[in-house]
């Protein structure tokens, strides 16, 4: 009986193997899918790795190869040396076993033969000597012998001696030996010391005294050949391996002795990408390798000379346009105030006269934006363009850049439409740059349009600013859009212009909102039309966010976009214009 004062101990399962009913809630084990959906998950993570290691590594595909082809080689080259040992192990050891059997079986019949047992007894004892006597053969393991079922003498004792198992003769065996073959043989498997092991028994006709006809059957096992067998697995096996190992070795010294300079005509590939053009290979010897280097820091210094040839030319070109502009500048106001005051006595001047003047004043206009043009596109350049930035609103900077062009837009059939997305679109900014940026984009926008109309949006949030303008005239390809920012690009030279201008328009907004730490994008549809965007911070140094505004978006569904401007800049009224409806009675 227990001490019903002994302290309790830990409550364990009951006999048959169920918890106590204790009153608490037995936690559930964890459901055997959930093992197995993480073991399939680990698996697929490692098999996704060496997918990647695979792709990304030459050298990790040649060792893999040379492994398994390794591997693979080996257990075929061993499996065919092992099956041959094998068999010579067994054909020799068969040839003596049945040599051995065959003098033995002569031995009992010549001991039958001279026999003078005339009793089933004296039959008995005779059989019995000459089992035991091939039992104790060297390398027999048992013999036996078997009444043959078509005998008619006398039956006795079928004696047997040393291990013997007569259960393992198959009737197979039993009717060859009754057809009276000298010698038969068949593999088995004998069990010595409670081991299994390769055997062979081998079975003979003969006749007995008084008792008739009997099967001698002699037991062998094949032990310690199979421990030969067994001795030279392990020993090719093991050198087997060793060569695999010593292979996989000198692939890999092989592999770092090939790739090393590989590796390094990428290192110096990529810092001549970054711009370090004195990076050259280290080339030793006079081998395919060395070769290799050697070509490749010829390319490197063709490369670098073209590059400087470049920008030699390159930065002579931007000199050549500095020096030209500014040489232009001051005999070019010379002209414009004599073009001026053409200009202001034209109406004393014949017709003819008259449209000279008038056409002297814009040509030379026209010249004046191109040298500004040319002079800013020195200073970036020079990298002496400065940003002076302070707080601007965006709608009424468009708003104004669309006044401006009225007359433009009028020629051209255009209705612009300026829609202001949010309630505040204020950013600090460099209000002459990004008014340049909007007038770019406007006139771009107008003189593409084909007489349809020219939607301009602006937006902002917390982070970003944003201005839209899309037209709904020719369009362009996504080709196109992606060259629209490069210096003198156009689009289609052959079109017929209106506004003059340089194909560096485009090019000098993108680099003024760049100078603000923004970003411009166009897209367009051929047929379509194109949208031109430009993104920039709400505060000065402040990286930008993304933008309000879709650089492709539709503006049907902008139904809370607030019209502050249409056709003629200023004939909506901001503070009542707000809808849909009043926007389109803007238009009109």
């Amino acid at each position: 009986m227990s001490d019903p004062e002994a302290p309790a101990g830990p409550v364990g399962p009951g006999p048959d193997g169920e918890a106590p009913d204790d009153g608490s809630v037995a936690e559930e084990p964890a459901a055997p899918t959930t093992r197995r959906l993480s073991v399939r998950s680990r698996l697929r993570r490692r098999l996704l790795a060496t997918g990647r290691s695979w792709r990304g590594s030459l050298a990790f595909r040649v060792v893999t190869i040379t492994l398994l082809g390794g591997l693979l080689s080996l257990g075929v080259t061993g499996a065919v040396i092992t099956a041959e040992i094998r068999d010579r192990l067994f054909n020799d050891r068969l040839s003596a076993i049945l040599q051995q059997a065959a003098d033995r079986v002569d031995e009992a019949n010549s001991t039958l033969t001279a026999s003078i047992a005339s009793t089933p007894s004296e039959a008995q004892n005779e059989g019995g000597d000459i089992v035991g006597i091939i039992a104790r053969s060297q390398g027999v393991l048992g013999s036996a012998l078997v009444r043959d079922e078509a005998a008619t003498g006398p039956s006795i004792l079928q004696p047997s001696a040393g291990n013997a198992d007569t259960t393992l003769i198959t009737e197979e065996m039993h009717d060859a030996v009754r057809q009276g073959a000298p010698l038969n043989w068949q593999s088995v498997v004998v069990t010595v010391d409670g081991e299994q092991h390769p055997g062979v028994v081998v079975g003979a006709h003969v006749d007995m005294p008084v008792a008739g006809d009997y099967e001698l059957y002699i037991f062998y096992s094949l032990q310690s050949e199979q421990q030969m067998l067994s001795v030279v697995t392990s020993v090719l096996g093991l050198a087997g391996l060793a060569l695999v190992v010593m292979v996989l070795g000198l692939t890999i010294l092989v592999l770092r002795w090939v790739l090393r300079p590989v590796r390094q005509a990428s290192r110096t590939a990529e810092r001549l990408a970054a711009g370090l053009l004195d990076e050259r290979m280290d080339v030793r010897g006079s081998d395919e390798v060395a070769r290799l280097g050697e070509s490749f820091n010829e390319m490197a210094d063709s490369l670098q000379q073209q590059i400087k040839d470049m920008s030699d030319l390159s930065h002579l070109q931007q000199r050549f346009v500095s020096d030209v502009s500014h040489e232009l500048r001051t005999p070019m106001t010379t002209i414009r105030m004599a073009a001026d005051l053409l200009y202001d006595q034209r109406e004393s001047f014949t017709p003819p006269l008259r449209r000279s003047a008038e056409l002297l004043l814009t040509q030379i206009e026209r010249f004046d934006h191109m040298l500004a043009d040319l002079l800013e596109i020195s200073r970036f350049d020079a990298g002496a363009a400065v940003l002076e930035a302070g707080p601007t609103d965006l709608a009424e900077l468009s708003r104004n850049v669309i006044d401006a062009h009225q007359l433009l837009a009028d020629s051209k059939g255009a209705t612009v439409t300026l829609h202001r997305v949010s309630p505040s679109c204020t950013a600090e900014v460099d209000a002459r740059r990004i008014e340049r940026v909007i007038r770019n984009f406007v006139v771009n926008a107008i003189e593409h349009s084909e007489g349809r109309g020219v939607d301009v949006s602006v937006a902002a949030d917390d982070r970003s600013a944003a201005v839209l303008v899309r037209d709904h005239g020719v369009g362009m390809t996504p080709t196109n859009a992606q060259r629209v920012f490069d210096r003198f690009w156009r689009g289609d030279s052959a079109r017929t212009r209106t506004t003059g201008g340089t194909g560096l328009g485009l090019s000098i907004a993108a680099e003024d909102v760049r100078l603000h730490g923004g970003t411009i994008d166009a897209d367009g549809r051929p047929g379509e039309g194109a949208a031109f965007l430009m993104t920039v911070p709400i505060e000065e140094g402040e990286p930008v966010g993304p933008s309000p505004l879709e650089l492709w978006p539709d503006h049907d569904d902008q139904a809370t976009a607030q019209v502050i401007g249409a056709g003629r800049a200023g004939d909506a009224d901001p503070a009542s214009a707000g809808s849909p409806d009043e926007a389109e009675e803007a238009e009109r």
